[in-house]
């Protein structure tokens, strides 16, 4: 009898211990992407383009984070020691993805030179990528087109040749911090650079409740969030404190393809399929959803440390 009593016991013992660990929710997820491998200017004096990549992909490497580079390939021509930035990226494991050969504005190309664009790109990403999947892309600046024909041309061209859109979901212009670090890494100005520190991580945050809120409202749930950053000489000092900034929100770090395994990117992982609003907040616009307002930080990122010259040349 004992026994059998000790037995049951047990059983339920590990059955209360497995159940919870079922239960409890994943938690939302956001999957990092960096923009302008190899090279994103300016970069501060004393620093390289393969440094800065270093930075970046130890960052991620440390904290065990997955990510994709979107690549513009012109920069192996015009300076050949940048392709080592590439081998160095794929080296440690990291995705590779087309931003076009010379990042140009969609709206300012034919369907044609767009398809040349990707073309142009395509042999560095063959090369560099072997067997992994390279066939993602990303519109520099995020220009899908200035009119719906213009789109859905472009869309067109991406489908034939293969492409899987890696769309933005949460975004809060880390690039605008670029130059400004450059400036003030010139002249040594510890106070400006933690000045810059304090209003990227508000503007990391700030991002996330506007994003999390527009999801809310339009799914009643999180998707899947795809961020979008930059490979900066700024971006490789804050990597660590962005992802801890992520995960103490509740994120769970995820590959770019995973994330866009969710239905809400059907259209983007299948530029085939008639497109649907350009990103949550045009998604919100189309139902009446009122758009929140968010910090506009150009206006002091400009001023900070102004009067410094830089150069996007390494």
């Amino acid at each position: 009898m004992n026994r059998i009593v000790l037995a049951v016991g047990s059983a339920l013992l590990m059955a209360a211990c497995a159940t919870p660990q079922a239960s409890v929710p994943a938690g939302p997820e956001i999957a990092l992407t960096i923009d302008d491998l190899p090279v994103h200017g300016p970069i501060p004096e004393g620093q390289t383009p393969m440094s800065v990549a270093s930075g970046v992909i130890a960052a991620l490497n440390k904290a065990h984070v997955p990510a994709y580079g979107f690549v513009n390939a012109h920069w192996i021509v015009d300076q050949p020691g940048t392709l080592d930035v590439l081998k160095a990226w794929k080296s440690a494991g990291l995705g590779l993805g087309s931003h076009t050969w010379s990042h140009r504005h969609l709206s300012e190309m034919t369907a044609e030179e767009f398809d040349q664009e990707l073309a142009r790109d395509e042999p560095v990403l063959q090369q560099l990528s072997g067997n992994a999947d390279w066939r993602w892309f990303r519109y520099p600046f995020l220009d899908e087109g200035e009119n719906a024909k213009k789109r859905a041309d472009a869309r067109k061209v991406l489908a034939r040749r293969g492409y899987k859109i890696a769309a933005v979901t949460m975004d809060f212009s880390d690039w605008a911090w670029t130059a400004p670090y450059a400036r003030c890494s010139a002249r040594n100005d510890a106070a400006s650079i933690a000045r810059l520190e304090g209003m990227y991580l508000a503007a990391a945050r700030e991002a996330i409740g506007w994003s999390r809120g527009l999801s809310q409202k339009l799914y009643g749930r999180d998707i899947p969030y795809v961020v979008l950053l930059h490979d900066s000489a700024f971006e490789a000092r804050m990597l660590p404190k962005l992802i801890e900034l992520y995960r103490s929100s509740g994120f769970r770090l995820v590959s770019l393809p995973d994330a866009e395994r969710d239905p809400y990117y059907a259209d983007q992982v299948r530029p085939d399929l008639p497109a649907e609003p350009e990103g949550l907040d045009d998604k919100a616009a189309a139902r009446g959803i009122p758009i929140p307002a968010i910090v506009d930080y150009s206006a002091a990122l400009d001023a900070i440390c102004s009067g410094v010259a830089t150069s996007t040349s390494p």
